[in-house]
């Protein structure tokens, strides 16, 4: 069983690394960590791993919005 990156900040992660990681995050905690340590370590690891996605499908959300907002409003729309 491999040790979280801890050293990697998930803020600098795309949305498809931050998915990935957590996917072996989730991995490995199903199949049990050794040491409830480990266990906390991997799960601490997972929820910012989830948050980061998070934010990643937010602002993806908000742009989708934008985009919306702007061609229902903008020329030829006969507004």
């Amino acid at each position: 069983m491999t040790a979280p990156n801890e050293n990697v900040d998930v803020s600098g992660l795309s949305f498809e690394q931050a998915r990935d990681e957590l996917v072996r995050v989730v991995h490995e905690l199903e199949q049990g960590a050794p040491t409830l340590e480990q266990s906390l370590a991997l799960w601490e690891r997972g929820e910012a791993l989830a948050a980061r996605c998070e934010e990643w499908l937010v602002g993806a959300k908000r742009r989708l919005d934008a985009a919306r907002a702007s061609a229902e409003t903008g020329p030829g729309t006969g507004s």
